[in-house]
């Protein structure tokens, strides 16, 4: 189903609002994808301009950078122990920026926006 972002056809009294144009495909949004914890598969899409965004449908890895050492490494992601989106997702594995995740070091806090970005990257709580 697509997700129209136009404007309404509704004043807001209720009354009923007479359009002078009809829909168009820019003002369609994109239907929501979300991250989950599994083998990496990535979706690329295209944007307007003929640009193109990778999104992540499924992330096994995330780039973790400890902030002692100043050091990046890749590490598997073993779940996810906090979502302050919603608690649901914590239930369903599903990764979005804000998110805290158990990985090998330890606990960490997502960064990046994996469903724009197409890649995990994280930084390790203490």
């Amino acid at each position: 189903m697509a997700l129209w972002q136009g404007k309404s056809r509704r004043k807001p009294t209720g009354g009923r609002l007479i359009s002078n144009k009809s829909k168009r495909k820019f003002e369609i949004g994109t239907e929501k994808q979300f991250t989950k914890v599994g083998e990496q598969s990535l979706k690329r899409y295209r944007t307007t301009g003929g640009n193109t965004k990778i999104r992540m449908l499924s992330a096994e890895y995330a780039n973790v950078l400890d902030k002692k050492t100043n050091k990046v490494t890749k590490v598997k992601i073993l779940g996810v122990k906090i979502n302050p989106a919603d608690p649901n997702y914590v239930q369903r594995s599903l990764i979005n920026r804000g998110a805290t995740i158990r990985t090998d070091l330890g606990d960490a806090v997502i960064t990046s926006r994996p469903g724009q970005d197409g890649a995990v990257n994280a930084v390790l709580v203490e």
